[in-house]
């Protein structure tokens, strides 16, 4: 209404102005001499000539000043415009608008301030912004509009333009949020097959819980009811019901504008199972090939996704071929009286086409070239999709972005031609992390590192760590270069000072202070697989202790307390997970070997292997599975070094148990570490968020052995555990908490139940 009365308004004076035109032309015409402007204050004449299309020496009658009034007016800069003479002089009379001085608003939490700003800068209103009624009316509109897709239904928004000195007017909002309304309760009507409450577990709009002060789900939202309906069309087509459909959809709001009721009716129809396959078109590629893609078997249960999935499989075979715009459809034969459905997916290949360009956008930061030389797929080469999809997984699995996408849109104009549209999402990629844990023994432990995986953009990484708990002290800097070489070859340059003094910890006495330096190598022989060589010079210096044991009392009496090791390392490791910081499937392997050579004063051999396996069970849930193995000896005569022997227990390892706990022990309950070590590692992630990764709740089971031969039993040297555990990339970083429980702890055993890590990331 106020919009209205605005118009009307603006209307009657442009009239109003045009009449008095008339009026006071209806003289005989006459040449313009002068023209003088009169009335502005922020306006320069310049501007008002700029507009006015009267120009000295033009000769004027009463159709050009009407047409020099409506210009003005046009403008938006005036409330009122007049045309005078004088002889021959034209004398342009205006008023100006007020422009705003300040914006202020009160009452707004659900919106900080700088963000209604920003909106409403888009609409007009905005400081040493010229004031429009109209405008503003539209202001509060938006505001409004903005608030109900909050869930704020009864928010009101009230203005007050005060005028101020020299044409000004301060404009003040007051807003009344109210309470944003919640979903009261859902209901699902015509459903036989499946419960409500199951069909209600696959929505994301639900009714308030535990969670939904952070996720806002028990808020109404068109644009998520949308995506749940066809969430449930998904569902219930993945289970047979070929000719499932919404009827309708009903959402209400109670009289005091605080509850929403939505009501879903569905039709199921019959369920339906699958009859023949069948692959027809121009087939570029053999039919049995073609065939073998095909996800859907006869007889199988219909399964919308698994029909989705062959189509896609097919048109990603194509894509390999060069075949980018090829097109498969799968068309029903619907035999409602048997509920059967048989298929014939029928293929256009279209035109072969080859990459133009390969355009990156969103990298802020980041060097375009860290981001192509991930690139499988090459410009001015034939179009490759399971190339592009590859270097598509290369760029995520950086772990410098937050999304990537990448579209194939045709060239413009051609008929063989695509380009590449690369786009990413940044992401803080520096790292300040904080650990803490607590035991019975340590305390609260306290360790820091700061890291920055794409230093100034290149792709090369930088951390420097800093250990500075009671019985530790560890100062790391290690540097990265994952291109090296052209060819991939990568760099680690690694300097480190490692001091220990564990007279508090659980493991047996000594203190140890050691200097390195290393340099490795990566050599990447596939897309997933990467030898890794490298060497390392370690100077170390023990001290021990009146209750050192007696093994290790012998080894520095018969090598010496201070030793200089030159030690040769070699690898392999194979990566072929989906997503570094959320893995779905696939698997991370690696192998390496240790050797401290002959000619230095400790000579030895160590082997240790780990391999992790992801995979989806069901629905959101994902599996992980991990073995790290190890193995030591001496060599020449020598036996592994005591301070080189392998350790378990702890957050990393076998949880519940004191970090570095577990195996032999010497006669006062430390431990000595061993030569061999098996650890296994069971766990079940879920994100407790649906739809949103970041927060994720897990089961585990760790077992976990240190064997030294001779001193205890093998089966006795085992220890299990069990377990909950809680992961939040949060906004202030990395959060992860532990608590687990010993399954068969041991006299002597020294417990670590609760573990927790914060970070920050910047």
């Amino acid at each position: 209404m106020k919009r209205k009365r605005a118009a009307v308004s603006a209307l009657i004076a442009s009239l109003v102005a045009s009449a008095m035109s008339y009026a006071a032309w209806a003289v005989e015409p006459f040449v313009v001499k002068d023209i003088r402007v009169e009335g502005v204050q922020r306006t320069e004449p310049g501007t008002i000539f700029s507009y006015l299309p009267i120009k000295v020496g033009d000769r004027v009658d009463d159709e050009k000043i009407s047409d020099a009034v409506k210009a003005l007016y046009a403008t938006g800069f005036f409330r009122d415009v007049r045309l005078e003479a004088q002889g021959d002089v034209l004398i342009v009379a205006v008023q100006e608008r007020p422009t705003i001085s300040s914006l202020t608003f009160v009452g707004n939490k659900e919106f900080d301030t700088d963000t209604i700003k920003k909106a409403l800068k888009d609409i007009g209103i905005t400081e040493a912004r010229i004031f429009d009624r109209s405008a503003l009316d539209r202001a509060e509109q938006e505001l409004k509009r903005q608030y109900i897709t909050r869930g704020y239904y009864g928010a009101n928004v009230q203005t007050t333009v005060t005028p101020q000195e020299r044409n000004r007017v301060a404009i003040n909002f007051t807003i009344e949020e109210g309470d944003a309304a919640k979903i009261a309760r859902i209901n699902i009507v015509g459903n036989k097959a499946f419960s409500e409450k199951q069909l209600l577990s696959e929505m994301t709009l639900t009714t308030p819980g535990w969670f939904t002060w952070y996720t806002k789900n028990d808020q109404y939202s068109k644009q998520k009811l949308s995506a749940d309906l066809e969430t449930l069309r998904s569902f219930y087509q993945n289970r047979g019901y070929l000719e499932f459909n919404v009827e309708s959809t009903q959402v209400s709001i109670s009289p005091d504008k605080e509850d929403i009721f939505i009501t879903v009716n569905v039709s199921e129809g019959p369920r339906f199972t699958v009859g023949d396959v069948r692959v027809a078109g121009d087939l570029v590629v053999p039919a049995e090939e073609l065939q073998k893609l095909v996800q859907l078997k006869p007889g199988d249960v219909f399964s919308r996704e698994k029909l989705q999935a062959s189509a896609k499989d097919i048109s990603t075979r194509l894509g390999a071929e060069g075949y980018a715009f090829a097109n498969v459809n799968a068309v029903p034969e619907v035999d409602r009286q048997d509920a059967k459905a048989s298929f014939t997916f029928y293929v256009d290949p279209g035109r072969r086409a080859y990459v133009r360009r390969i355009n990156i956008t969103g990298n802020s930061k980041t060097k375009d070239e860290v981001i192509r030389r991930e690139f499988r797929q090459l410009e001015d080469a034939w179009y490759d999709g399971p190339r592009i999809e590859r270097s598509k997984t290369r760029v995520k699995r950086l772990g410098y972005f937050d999304d990537v996408t990448v579209e194939t849109p045709p060239v413009p104009g051609t008929a063989d031609q695509i380009d590449v549209e690369v786009s990413v999402t940044e992401k803080s990629t520096g790292n300040l992390l904080a650990g803490v844990g607590y035991s019975s023994a340590e305390g609260i432990v306290l360790n820091a590192s700061i890291s920055q995986q794409n230093i100034f953009g290149s792709g090369n990484a930088l951390s420097l760590g800093v250990n500075t708990s009671k019985y530790d002290r560890t100062y790391s800097m290690v540097f990265t270069q994952p291109y090296y070489t052209v060819d991939g070859v990568s760099r680690t340059i690694e300097l480190y000072d490692k001091s220990l003094d564990p007279t508090g910890l659980d493991i047996s006495q000594y203190s140890s202070s050691t200097l390195g330096a290393a340099m490795g190598f990566g050599v990447p022989i596939t897309e997933t697989d990467t030898i890794n060589v490298g060497g390392r010079f370690e100077h170390t210096k023990i001290s021990l202790f009146d209750n050192s044991p007696p093994v290790y009392q012998q080894f520095v009496q018969e090598f010496g307390s201070q030793s200089n090791a030159y030690i040769l390392t070699a690898g392999w490791s194979r990566d072929t997970r989906d997503d570094i910081l959320y893995p779905t499937k696939g698997r991370l392997q690696s192998a390496l070997i240790e050797t401290g050579l002959p000619f230095g004063d400790l000579s030895y051999w160590k082997a240790q292997y780990t391999h992790s396996v992801y995979w989806p069970v069901y629905g959101n849930l994902v599996l992980m599975a991990r073995a790290d193995l190890g193995y030591g000896g001496g060599l020449s005569g020598k036996p592994l070094p005591f301070f080189k022997a392998f350790f378990a227990g702890g957050v990393n390892s076998v949880r519940g148990y004191d970090t570095a706990s577990l195996g032999p022990q010497d006669q006062f309950g430390n431990a000595l570490g061993g030569r061999r070590k098996i650890i296994g590692n069971l766990e079940a992630f879920y994100p407790i968020i649906k739809g949103d990764k970041a927060v994720r709740a897990s089961v585990f089971f760790d077992a976990g052995q240190i064997y030294q031969d001779g001193q205890q039993s093998q089966f006795e040297s085992f220890r299990y555990s069990t377990g909950i555990g809680l992961a939040w990339s949060s906004p202030i970083g990395p959060l992860k908490f532990s608590y687990a429980i010993p399954l068969n702890k041991k006299p002597g055993d020294h417990e670590q139940r609760f573990q927790f890590q914060a970070g920050a990331a910047f």
